[in-house]
């Protein structure tokens, strides 16, 4: 038996607002999201699992993408994510720039179609082609 147990492990990240978080995530994407008893929020993934949103005094929003979903029509789901009042990044990057919906066409040996929108805290997110 080790003293470094692996199971049960989990990811977090913070937000400026939880009260934010709470209905961007919960109600905007219609994602599973309880508050635990610190006060936190606790994001329950379909397969199992869970991610922590905490508040930070300060918060500064992550450089990179936090979450990651893959849906099987790119497009679609852009176009459902505006209906619900997300806006996707439009990036003119002359390398891997999107399109007017924000969306990112891969290529082969690019990585797949893409687009990525933001959360309440600046947090990046993006829907992307399922393999």
């Amino acid at each position: 038996m080790t003293a470094f147990d692996t199971n049960g492990m989990f990811s977090g990240f913070s937000v400026d607002d939880i009260n934010d978080a709470h209905v961007f995530y919960g109600q905007t994407l219609g994602l599973k999201v309880t508050q635990n008893p610190m006060g936190f929020l606790d994001i329950h993934l379909p397969q199992g699992g869970t991610i922590l949103v905490y508040e930070k005094e300060n918060h500064t929003p992550a450089s990179f993408t936090i979450l990651n979903f893959p849906v099987a029509d790119v497009e679609a789901a852009v176009d459902e994510l505006n209906s619900r009042g997300v806006v996707t990044k439009i990036y003119s990057d002359p390398d891997f720039g999107t399109d007017e919906k924000g969306i990112a066409h891969g290529e082969p040996g690019r990585g797949p179609d893409i687009a990525w929108f933001t959360d309440p805290a600046g947090n990046v997110l993006s829907v992307l082609a399922a393999n």
